[in-house]
C-alpha cells in the first residue's frame, strides 16, 4: 500500500473509542487505519505521545466580513481557527449587510475563497422578507441553513412575531439555528441595564427572558414540525424544557458558559465580559456541565464573535457584547480533560461527531476511512498560557490562562494547515457540503 502522508503510532480517537494506530491518507482522505508499517510514503509523521482527533466544527462563528472587518474577516478568523485545531466553521448571518439572500451569501462565498484555511459555511439569516424563499435559499450550495434570532442582538436580524415564526418553523431540510431571548421582555427590561454597571447586563437579559423564549420556540417546533438547534444555552431553567424536546431540538454550549460566571466574571474582567445571552450565576454553569454528562447537550461551539479592545472598552451598556473563542475553544476544553472534568471521547463527541450529525455534514466530523482527512494533533501534557496577541482583535476573555493540553498540528483534507503554532501553506478552504440535497 502507499499513501500520499501516513501518521504513525498516534491514539486515535475513532467513533468506537480510541485505539493506537496508524492513519493513511491519499487523495485528501482517510484511505486506511491500522498497523501500516509495510505501508510507503512521501512523508510519514511520527505521532507516538499525541492524541489525533477528528477537527474541530465550530458551527457558530462571527468572522464580520462585509462590513466589520477591523474586528475579524475571513483570513484572520480562519488562521485562528487553523491554530486552534478547528476545520470546518459554520459563519453567521449578522454582517454588513446582513446575509438574508442568494446575492450576499454568494458575496460571501467569493471573499472565502482562496482566503479562508479551513473549509466553511454561510448561515441565512431569517427575515419578515425572505420568509417565502427560505425553503429553497436554504439548499444552495455553502449555504450552512436558516439563523433565527428571537431576541435582539448584535445586528439588525430580528423575528419574533409569532405568525411568522409559525411561517418559519416548518419542516425543512436543515435544522434551523435559533438565538433564544424573548424580545418583549429585552424591551420590557432594558432600563435594567444600569450605566457603567456591566454586572446589570445579565439583571437585564436574566433567566426568564431565555425560558420564554425558548418555551414558546419548542412548542411552536412541535406543533409545525420543525427541527431546531438552539444555540449557547445559557440556563439551567431551559433545560428542563430540552429534555422532553430531544426528538425535534439540539442545542450547543459555549467554553464561556461553562467556565466563567457571575458575578466574578464582571468584576474581573468588566465589559470584556458582556455577551448575549449573558454570562450568568455559578448554579447555571453547573447545570450546564451536568446536562453535558448526561448526553443532553449535542454540541460545543465558541461563539467567537470578536471586537476591537478600544470598542469593548466603551461604558456599558454602549460596549458591544461578543468575545473571541474561536482559537481557544479546543485548548480550554482539553484543560478540562486534563483536569477531569470531561472524557477525550465526549469531548470528540461535541466538537465533531455532534455537530456533523446534527447539521448532516457530509465526509467530515469522523476519523474514519472514506471521510475527509480533517484531523487535529494534540500533546495532552503540553502546558501553555493563552496568547491572544497574533490576533485581529487582540484579546480573550481566557488572557494568560495556562491550559494543559493544545493543539500542535492540524491537517486540511490531507495538508496541514498548520504545524507548531504556525500556519502552513496557501488558504484552501472550500465549502462544505450536506447530506440533505
Amino acid at each position: 500500500m502507499s499513501f500520499e502522508l501516513i501518521i504513525r503510532n498516534g491514539v486515535c480517537l475513532l467513533p468506537w473509542g480510541k485505539t493506537e494506530a496508524d492513519i493513511g491518507i491519499l487523495d485528501g482522505k482517510i484511505a486506511a487505519i491500522g498497523r501500516l508499517s509495510a505501508a510507503l510514503a512521501p512523508e510519514v509523521v511520527e505521532a507516538r505521545g499525541l492524541h489525533v482527533l477528528p477537527g474541530l466544527i465550530d458551527s457558530h462563528v462571527h468572522w464580520r466580513e462585509p462590513g466589520l472587518t477591523h474586528k475579524e474577516d475571513m483570513a484572520s478568523g480562519s488562521a485562528e481557527a487553523a491554530l486552534g485545531g478547528v476545520t470546518s466553521v459554520f459563519e453567521m448571518p449578522n454582517t454588513s449587510p446582513p446575509t438574508t439572500e442568494p446575492a450576499l451569501l454568494a458575496q460571501k462565498l467569493s471573499l472565502a475563497q482562496n482566503r479562508c484555511r479551513v473549509d466553511y459555511a454561510f448561515y441565512l439569516g431569517a427575515t419578515a422578507d425572505n420568509l417565502p424563499f427560505l425553503s429553497e435559499w436554504e439548499r444552495l450550495p455553502g449555504c450552512a441553513g436558516i439563523k433565527l434570532f428571537l431576541g435582539s442582538s448584535t445586528g439588525s436580524l430580528l423575528l419574533n412575531d409569532e405568525r411568522l415564526l409559525s411561517l418559519l418553523l416548518q419542516p425543512r431540510r436543515r435544522r434551523i439555528a435559533c438565538h433564544s431571548e424573548d424580545e418583549s421582555r429585552l424591551i420590557e427590561r432594558k432600563a435594567l441595564a444600569l450605566a457603567a454597571k456591566p454586572e446589570t447586563h445579565p439583571l437585564w437579559r436574566d433567566e426568564t427572558s431565555a425560558f420564554l423564549s425558548t418555551q414558546k420556540l419548542l412548542e411552536l417546533a412541535r406543533r409545525n414540525g420543525a427541527l431546531v438547534h438552539i444555540l449557547h444555552l445559557s440556563t439551567e431553567e431551559e433545560l428542563a424544557l430540552l429534555t422532553k424536546a430531544r426528538a425535534f431540538a439540539t442545542s450547543e454550549v459555549t467554553p464561556q458558559h461553562l467556565l466563567l460566571s457571575s458575578p466574578e466574571c464582571y468584576e474581573r474582567l468588566g465589559t470584556f465580559a458582556q455577551i448575549n445571552p449573558p454570562l450568568r450565576a455559578a448554579r447555571h454553569a453547573r447545570a450546564l456541565w451536568q446536562a453535558l454528562h448526561a448526553g443532553l447537550i449535542d454540541c460545543i461551539g465558541s461563539d467567537h464573535a470578536p471586537h476591537t479592545r478600544e470598542e469593548k472598552a466603551k461604558p456599558y451598556p454602549q460596549s458591544p457584547s461578543g468575545m473571541p473563542g474561536v482559537g481557544s475553544l479546543l485548548p480550554l476544553m482539553l484543560d478540562q480533560v486534563a483536569q477531569g472534568n470531561l472524557g477525550l471521547s465526549q469531548l470528540v463527541e461535541l466538537s465533531s461527531h455532534g455537530p456533523a450529525r446534527v447539521f448532516g455534514l457530509r465526509s467530515k466530523g469522523r476519523l474514519s476511512v472514506g471521510y475527509d482527512a480533517d484531523l487535529v494533533l494534540v500533546d495532552l501534557e503540553k502546558k501553555q498560557a493563552v496568547d491572544a496577541s497574533r490576533t485581529r482583535c487582540g484579546w480573550s476573555a481566557f488572557e494568560g490562562l495556562k491550559l494543559q493540553g493544545w493543539p500542535v498540528g492540524t491537517l486540511l483534507r490531507g495538508k496541514w494547515i498548520a504545524r507548531e503554532a504556525q500556519l502552513v501553506g496557501e488558504a484552501e478552504g472550500k465549502p462544505v457540503e450536506f447530506n440533505s440535497p
